[in-house]
């Protein structure tokens, strides 16, 4: 499917292509045919123009409706290169292929900058330069805030459409989500879902070794209710997380 994905995006792109990546689950070899998207960056040269959009959007449509094996598990991002070095949240509106098949021009947010960290340290190289080259170092203490910010804007209360916490496998990524969370906040890096959910297990004490257990191993076909235990389990993530006192980030120079 990478391949196809490749050869359409070229096809469309054509000069203004500069690389095709795989990152997330992919990447940190954690990837479940279940539960697991297939996360993919292209990095263009510049803003695609608009009249260019509808050609992605056909392109993609096509792709879909192919049938290729986990062609439905794909979302990922177009992003030119000046924006990808360094997060800016006044450059953070960019062509996105989102995880319901439907495509858009959508905010890149704090994950954005995890994400960035993640992709320049494990990123698969598909097709262009190494991802090093294109992305700056991120600091430890900048993924910490975005985990902070990342809190603030999607788990705090009142819930961004909270209606989708009924749903057990919205609940067991909830709960995975907030050990990478206290993960990041504890040691200033990035690891996939499954390697902070066994550290969160030896790290937390037994109050959530269950709950973090079930969310590891919850399937389609089995699912049960822990609504309260997850709610539960964000309150005391973001109770721990006032914990950390992150100073400001430096405001870099202004270019010559």
């Amino acid at each position: 499917v990478l391949q196809a994905l490749l050869a359409s995006v070229q096809a469309v792109l054509g000069d203004y292509f500069v690389g095709l990546y795989v990152h997330g689950s992919v990447a940190s070899a954690d990837f479940d045919p279940q539960r697991s998207d297939i996360d993919f960056l292209v990095v263009t040269t510049a803003e695609l123009p608009d009249e260019m959009l509808p050609d992605l959007v056909a392109m993609h449509a096509r792709l879909t409706a192919s049938g290729l094996p986990l062609v439905t598990k794909l979302e990922g991002s177009y992003i030119p290169q000046q924006a990808l070095r360094r997060y800016d949240p006044a450059q953070a509106q960019h062509p996105a292929l989102r995880v319901d098949g439907s495509f858009a021009v959508d905010g890149h947010g704090s994950d954005w900058v995890i994400q960035r960290h993640i992709i320049r340290e494990q990123g698969i190289v598909v097709a262009g330069p190494a991802p090093r080259t294109l992305i700056d170092p991120v600091q430890p203490n900048d993924l910490r805030r975005a985990v902070l910010g990342i809190l603030q804007e999607w788990w705090s209360p009142p819930f961004p459409a909270p209606e989708r916490f009924r749903r057990s496998e919205y609940q067991a990524y909830a709960v995975l989500t907030m050990c990478r969370a206290l993960y990041t906040l504890q040691h200033g890096t990035a690891v996939s879902k499954p390697v902070a959910a066994r550290w969160a297990q030896e790290a937390l004490g037994e109050s959530w070794t269950a709950l973090i257990a079930w969310a590891l191993a919850w399937r389609p076909d089995a699912p049960t209710d822990h609504l309260h235990e997850t709610l539960d389990f964000i309150r005391y993530t973001l109770a721990r997380s006032q914990q950390f006192a992150i100073p400001p980030a430096a405001i870099p120079p202004a270019p010559e």
